[in-house]
């Protein structure tokens, strides 16, 4: 099926703040408790051994990285390495988080759209075995693009550029990821989410940088996949043709 999502709403990127904000609202709703709980625990314990390895890690890695002849810029170096690693580290950690809890986000998504028409049923979330699939394939596409970024981010000189880089490729990768729910269960498939959100690509870096940030904040960065997934249900809303002023 077609996605079409409204152009003139997705230009303006205080649409996907004023939806991060009314989702976070949301989180503790009677109705998704359900769906939030188990999600945050993965969260919890994937996000502290990244923080853990990381805090291990990270100096050894920039030691390894930066030659001789480059260490007069050490001053510059340390901090984009360091801003290139947790980029692509809450990332990845965040998509591996993703797929372990997808099977309650589809849920979460279903939910969160009866909640904001007033349904008691909602929509219906896809099968298991369909969100995890569709999940497999954003990782695959995901990590092939983010392979030449690993590249650039280990050539001296040249990995100057790379937390930018990082930082677009994360905040397109997080809108991708996050708003696959609400539109898987309107029964879009992967190739056709990817055009949708092409269409609206300011409001979908707005709204993935916004979480990427989100994500490298300890102890908020637990609860933000499930804030994501309800806000990007209310972001794809607002974006709806048939209701270009969005929801109150």
């Amino acid at each position: 099926m077609t996605i079409e999502l409204n152009k003139k709403a997705g230009k303006n990127p205080m649409l996907a703040l004023q939806s991060l904000m009314q989702g976070a609202s949301l989180l503790w709703h009677k109705q998704l408790r359900k769906y939030v709980l188990i999600p945050i625990l993965v969260n919890l314990l994937l996000f502290s051994s990244m923080l853990y390895l990381g805090y291990h890690s990270v100096g050894v890695l920039i030691t390894q990285f930066i030659p001789d002849w480059l260490q007069w810029l050490d001053w510059l170096i340390y901090p984009l390495f360091f801003i290139s690693f947790f980029i692509a580290g809450f990332f990845t950690f965040t998509l591996i988080a993703n797929l372990i809890a997808s099977p309650f986000y589809g849920g979460l998504a279903a939910k969160t759209h009866a909640i904001l028409n007033d349904q008691t049923g909602g929509i219906q979330e896809q099968a298991v075995l369909s969100v995890l699939g569709s999940e497999l394939k954003r990782i695959v596409y995901l990590v092939s693009r983010a392979i030449p970024l690993v590249i650039i981010s280990i050539i001296p000189g040249v990995n100057i550029i790379a937390p930018i880089l990082w930082g677009l490729f994360g905040a397109w990768g997080l809108s991708m990821e996050y708003f696959a729910y609400p539109l898987e269960n309107e029964g879009a498939l992967f190739s056709e989410q990817r055009q949708a959100l092409k269409t609206v690509r300011l409001g979908a870096l707005s709204f993935g940088g916004l979480v990427l940030f989100a994500l490298m904040m300890p102890v908020l960065n637990i609860f933000v996949p499930p804030i994501a997934v309800i806000s990007a249900t209310i972001y794809r809303q607002r974006l709806a043709v048939r209701s270009a002023h969005g929801i109150s």
